[in-house]
């Protein structure tokens, strides 16, 4: 069933060259580009999809924006993690609805939108008021007054430890997360699961190192690179530019003391003979 658009919505117009904007629906309230203005009264009651002239002929189409576009253009005080990063976050921690998670560096709130968006219970620690607070203001924004229910912020340094304990997954923006890992492994429950956002190659060898030392298991690293194509008629290519590196996510799981064995690698020959090709397959 479709609902016609409401004051203190946020919509997104977008242009026919492609331009999005961002815009807070409100009584009397007037869109501007330097193509004229377009009156919230005609966006006000109307249909997603709907097509709206500036008072110059500019034509926009208004429909409700998606959690990804809400991320690359809500207000920010720090540096988002990307949407094309925000999916693979989801699948490597596993959350579900009513996951109790632990979060810092919030920055400005993306990932905590995707996680509660996911149905998932934060418990969020940050270091900056004004970035907590930006990070909250998100949230309400894009999920309602009724997500902070679920988002429990506290300012304070996740390197100082936690108080809390029976966490399912926990989920790092931080410079130094492997100073983390033994916390975690107090404050998780077994088979719980870290996920770790970084930008170097460096600070994730320096995270493996210790993860390789603990209570963890299973970690793995990935980095997710984004290309999209230009598709018109006959001329079907890939774009020129493309989102490659924005950060490595590093994922372990905590197992039950004695289930973490610390071996020397396998040669590839002698991965081969543990794990044949699978019929059919090159």
């Amino acid at each position: 069933m479709s609902r016609p658009l409401q004051p203190g919505e946020r919509v997104l117009l977008f242009d026919s060259k492609g331009r999005r904007y961002l815009v807070t629906l409100a009584e009397g309230g007037e869109f501007h580009t330097h193509s004229g203005p377009v009156p919230h009264a005609e966006l006000i009651g109307a249909e997603e999809g709907t097509t709206v002239r500036s008072s110059r002929g500019a034509r926009y189409v208004v429909v409700r924006p998606t959690l990804a576009e809400v991320v690359l253009k809500m207000p920010r005080g720090a540096q988002v993690i990307y949407p094309k990063d925000l999916g693979p976050i989801l699948m490597m921690a596993d959350v579900f609805p009513g996951a109790r998670v632990f979060e810092s560096g919030l920055g400005s709130g993306a990932l905590s939108m995707t996680l509660l968006r996911a149905g998932a219970e934060i418990t969020g620690y940050e270091l900056r008021p004004d970035f907590a607070a930006r990070a909250r203001a998100n949230v309400a924004g894009f999920l309602g007054p009724a997500a902070l229910d679920r988002y429990h912020i506290s300012v304070r340094d996740a390197y100082d430890g936690m108080d809390e304990q029976g966490f399912d997954r926990m989920v790092l923006d931080l410079p130094e997360p492997w100073r983390l890992v033994k916390p975690a492994e107090e404050a998780l429950r077994p088979g719980g699961i870290l996920v770790s956002y970084l930008p170097t190659i460096g600070q994730v060898s320096t995270l493996r190192d210790v993860l390789a030392r603990s209570g963890f298991g299973m970690a793995e690293t990935v980095e997710i690179l984004q290309r999209s194509w230009h598709v018109e008629g006959q001329s079907v290519r890939p774009d020129h530019r493309m989102v490659a590196h924005t950060g490595f996510l590093t994922s372990a799981r905590l197992l039950v003391p004695g289930g973490v064995v610390h071996e020397t690698p396998l040669a590839p020959a002698e991965e081969d003979r543990l794990d044949p090709p699978v019929a059919g397959t090159d």
